[in-house]
């Protein structure tokens, strides 16, 4: 993989000229994705910006996020073709950054259900996960050393643990999401894919220009509160492996580490996420489903049917719910200083009719809080599986130290 950190110190160096950096992206992605498949469409022709702290840094971009200069399809035959007429204030971020828009990555229609043709880059006969299958595949396989992925219920850190790459799904709106499909507005959050922790760190900071989300160069031990999420079902073995050598590691380089019990009324939210992300679908998705039902992909179609009868007393409901939630996470977090969770259930699932299960994730989602994936371990099949640290609510650099320190206690 291409670290954002390293790239970026060689450039301001002067070891490395922008417009070589992007030279070795479009040299990968020619080398790689043939047989990944994480690109919808790349620009060839890619220079580099001459200023700004990206400068000389590829960037990919999920098909869901409008871009200017390519086409936003979304994964969808009913977008064929669509083209913005002005980037996403995601984009422009990275832009006004110095940072180069290589291309459009692969999502999974709507970014929900049915899968990409691009494959996990560790081992082809797998998923690499969704919906942002192309940003982690892309980081993965080191043909760009930043992406950007949405995560609605776990399509950020999912694939970032399936695909063994670092990744951050921030607070909810530290990123806008003007521009970007709609699929829940309660819940849908842009985050960063890159190769560590440091390097989705530096993406950050520098999109945001908040320089306290860059990782220092010593990192305090933290207090960790290790969850396992029993509500959501066991783990296999691989994800339960993984987040017990994680806690371990992390406690031998210092850091006081306890398993946490959560109250009810987090499960209870638990429960609730999806009558929360339904009811909103059927809403940002009203002039699809209504107007091209027999055009919309077959499983988004049949996960809409499904829950065409959902009622405002329903979601209402659930939205009490979720305030009563977020008061409690809050209070737990007078305990401890991050929590220490399961990225997903194991490894990434065989096959690519399935891109793996969002159970682990969908909580924190709706918390809305910061989540930070670091990769723990590899598994059988060579298939990596991660971890994920989680901070209070608008507590970004604190996740992102966090699971720095644990990064670095798990290569010790």
């Amino acid at each position: 993989m291409i670290s954002l950190a390293d790239l970026t110190a060689r450039i301001e160096q002067g070891a490395l000229s922008p417009d070589a950096a992007i030279a070795q992206t479009l040299e990968a992605i020619r080398a790689q994705d043939n047989a990944i498949g994480a690109y919808v469409r790349h620009d060839a022709r890619a220079r580099a910006q001459t200023s700004g702290p990206l400068r000389g840094i590829a960037v990919g971009i999920k098909d869901i996020i409008d871009t200017a200069d390519f086409p936003t399809e979304m994964g969808a035959a009913i977008y064929r073709g669509h083209q913005p007429r002005a980037d996403a204030p995601v984009v422009m971020a990275l832009k006004q950054a110095g940072a180069t828009i290589i291309g459009k990555t692969t999502t999974t229609a709507f970014a929900a259900n049915d899968p990409t043709p691009t494959v996990n880059p560790h081992n082809h006969a797998h998923t690499p996960g969704g919906s942002s299958s192309g940003s982690a595949a892309a980081v993965a396989a080191g043909m760009v050393p930043l992406a950007l992925g949405t995560q609605t219920g776990g399509s950020v850190i999912r694939p970032a643990s399936y695909c063994g790459v670092a990744a951050i799904k921030p607070s909810y709106r530290l990123l806008p999401t003007v521009g970007v499909k709609c699929f829940s507005w309660t819940l849908d959050t842009v985050g960063l894919f890159g190769a560590g922790v440091r390097d989705v760190a530096l993406g950050l900071a520098a999109m945001t220009k908040r320089t306290d989300l860059v990782v220092p160069s010593q990192v305090a031990a933290p207090r960790i509160g290790v969850v396992t999420q029993a509500f959501a079902g066991a783990p296999e073995t691989s994800g339960a492996q993984a987040l017990q050598v994680a806690a371990r590691a992390a406690e031998q380089a210092g850091a006081v580490v306890r398993e946490l019990a959560m109250p009810e009324i987090i499960a209870e939210a638990w429960r609730i996420h999806p009558v929360v992300q339904e009811f909103e679908a059927h809403q940002s998705l009203a002039w699809e489903y209504g107007q091209n039902y027999d055009a919309m992909p077959p499983l988004l179609r049949g996960r809409l049917d499904e829950s065409k009868d959902g009622t405002p007393a329903e979601y209402d409901g659930a939205m009490d719910v979720t305030l009563r939630a977020r008061q409690a996470l809050a209070g737990i977090f007078d305990e401890v200083d991050v929590l220490l969770t399961l990225s997903a259930p194991g490894a990434a699932p065989k096959g690519l009719t399935s891109t793996g299960d969002p159970r682990y994730n969908r909580l924190w989602t709706l918390m809305g809080v910061p989540c930070v994936n670091v990769p723990t371990l590899v598994a059988e099949g060579g298939l990596p599986v991660g971890v994920t640290a989680i901070a209070p609510f608008g507590c970004d650099a604190r996740a992102l130290a966090a699971a720095s320190f644990v990064e670095g206690a798990l290569r010790k």
